[in-house]
């Protein structure tokens, strides 16, 4: 693989070094398995003061087991979940969702990566038809997976008609640092203000070695999910090493720093490749990803140096991701290859 800084997902950047750090620190002595050590009571007790003090937490694994075991509590084999067709639990998680859950996947067309409530209107004609899935949950992703973000208002609205239509709204926040950075608000006012009922927390694409927090919200909802959890193998003996990172993620604004600065260096790359010619940004830049398409020579040339995703094949569309180590320099040498490409 080429030896130059990865362009392909904020996944393949180093664990934070503060991070590691709280891991070693938490490295010393006994403590109760389970989740029952002061690590993660800390931890518990930073959501809450993030996210209101009547939400429940539970760590896990990583998003795909947050996603499937949030939703899986959520439903029965018998409904419908509702996603954008570029959601990661239609397209990254390997049919986990519909083979945990049961459920039928009903899938949007999202050019921009966000759903809106006139295309989930019409599937409202399902309720109370005995041959057809019933909506459930309504599931978006923030940021998008096409680099997009939902504003508060935006979220409002589908909670609202989610709630009014007995609903329920989930969110994959794999991204959710770099939203809140993009959109300038905080946690609270993006996701318990807007009316979210269980969030999917990610932390590895910010920072952190492995783990992931489901949020429930409203802490009704949360009701036995600690049997789910474990059944789902979700379920960390050693939890305190998980509880660790995000208590470090959430100290001094971490995560907040480490979302902006990612956020930062994708605003630059798409200021310095947008005037290069034969290159074109198709997404709006609103968080740590650049959209766009180049001719395919050129992206054969570039992958030499380079290691980053092809988006879409047909229209030769590629992916370019930005980190929380990404620096100018490295923005500077990437454009230059692209330009010598070109």
């Amino acid at each position: 693989m080429p030896d130059n800084r990865s362009f392909a997902s904020d996944n393949n950047a180093p664990v934070h070094e503060a991070v590691f750090q709280a891991m070693l620190d938490a490295n010393q002595g006994d403590v109760i398995a389970y989740g029952d050590d002061p690590f993660t009571a800390e931890a518990e007790q930073k959501f809450k003061e993030h996210f209101g003090h009547d939400v429940r937490v539970f760590f896990v694994f990583n998003g795909t087991g947050a996603n499937v075991s949030a939703l899986s509590h959520l439903t029965h084999p018998w409904q419908a979940i509702i996603t954008a067709e570029t959601a990661h639990i239609e397209n990254d998680e390997c049919g986990a969702p519909e083979k945990f859950t049961g459920c039928k996947l009903h899938i949007l067309p999202a050019p921009d990566g966000k759903i809106r409530v006139e295309q989930i209107k019409p599937l409202l004609h399902s309720v109370g038809f005995q041959h057809h899935a019933q909506p459930r949950v309504i599931s978006i992703t923030q940021a998008t997976e096409m680099g997009t973000v939902y504003t508060p208002q935006e979220i409002s609205d589908i909670a609202r008609f989610a709630h009014q239509n007995n609903m329920l709204l989930h969110m994959d926040g794999a991204r959710i640092a770099n939203a809140a950075a993009s959109l300038n608000v905080s946690l609270k006012e993006m996701v318990t203000d807007t009316g979210v009922d269980v969030l999917s927390f990610g932390g590895t694409k910010n920072g952190i070695l492995l783990g992931e927090a489901v949020v429930f919200l409203k802490k009704e909802l949360a009701k036995d999910f600690e049997y789910v959890r474990k059944q789902s193998m979700q379920l960390a003996s050693k939890m305190r090493y998980i509880s660790a990172q995000f208590n470090a993620l959430f100290t001094d604004g971490l995560w907040l720093k480490n979302a902006r600065h990612a956020n930062r260096m994708a605003q630059l790359l798409a200021e310095k490749v947008k005037e290069i010619p034969r290159v074109q940004i198709t997404q709006e830049v609103q968080i740590n990803g650049v959209f766009a398409i180049v001719p395919r020579e050129t992206i054969d040339k570039l992958r030499q140096k380079y290691f980053f995703y092809m988006w879409n094949e047909t229209r030769s569309e590629v992916r370019w991701m930005t980190s929380f180590v990404t620096t100018e320099k490295d923005i500077e040498d990437f454009v230059e290859a692209l330009k010598e490409a070109i």
